[in-house]
């Protein structure tokens, strides 16, 4: 649970008067998902990253928090460990399993060195122990997400993408996989280069078929399915089955980067 004391922490009581300060413009506009139980606290502290320029939206259960992830889209997640319905840990397991790799920062009341390593060694990004002071969880998240802008900016940038091994270049519409170049169909090429560009995000097949084809997903159509199994077999081989194209059910596709 995320708590506000009128020591300004998060972890206790609050006081309104300490939300009061002059806004503060973030280094990195973000869009964060707050996964917190309980509703004043997460209140309150969705106000005070709010006062500093963020958009937070909230989410109360554990066991909807996947789903919403997938709705919401956020640049970062602040997630509880405590949570009805699934816990943290839970969470962010499922989270990176699915290829996910949105940046979490965990938060817990307990502070046993062995579940911020287990929270570390799941995949979350960072792991603060409350009470913790809003100015500080402030400080974790924008220098998280300057972290991550950093990097999309050295592996992605204009005509050209390039994640480990893999070389996109839309220009010449040429894929390299280290020195071998991969042969694709101008369909194949135009799905990849959309999953490539939204890295780290689910886009649902209505969001595909908008922007290749200008369609409505109608619920039937299959193109998009058969489309991705090809460039899976085309980009993978036999290693197919450890695909960094992830199909993230019900939801869509992700293209993941980590390990090209």
């Amino acid at each position: 649970m995320i708590m506000l004391n009128e020591r300004n922490e998060i972890g206790a009581s609050v006081s309104l008067t300490t939300m009061n300060s002059p806004a503060e413009a973030p280094e990195i506009s973000c869009r964060i998902l707050l996964i917190e139980d309980d509703v004043e606290l997460a209140n309150l502290t969705t106000e005070y990253l709010t006062k500093r320029g963020m958009t937070v939206a909230m989410e109360h259960r554990g066991d909807r928090a996947l789903e919403r992830i997938a709705r919401y889209q956020p640049d970062l997640i602040v997630l509880d460990v405590m949570l009805p319905g699934l816990d943290g840990f839970d969470i962010c397991r499922q989270m990176r399993a699915q290829g996910l790799e949105i940046p979490i920062v965990m938060l817990t009341a307990r502070e046993e060195d062995f579940d911020q390593v287990l929270g570390l060694e799941l995949g979350a990004d960072d792991y603060l122990t409350k009470p913790v002071q809003p100015r500080l969880l402030f400080a974790h998240i924008k220098a998280i997400l300057r972290r991550a802008s950093t990097a999309k900016t050295i592996v992605t940038g204009g005509e050209m993408l390039q994640f480990g091994r893999l070389h996109i270049n839309r220009i010449a519409r040429e894929v390299k996989f280290g020195n071998a170049a991969i042969s694709l169909t101008t369909a194949e090429f135009d799905l990849l280069w959309l999953l490539a560009v939204n890295a780290g995000r689910v886009l649902s097949r209505n969001e595909i078929l908008k922007e290749l084809r200008g369609l409505d997903y109608d619920g039937i159509d299959r193109s998009i399915d058969s489309r991705i199994s090809r460039l899976r077999r085309k980009l993978e081989g036999d290693s197919s089955q450890n695909s960094q194209i992830k199909t993230v059910r019900p939801h869509g596709y992700l293209f993941s980067p980590t390990t090209w």
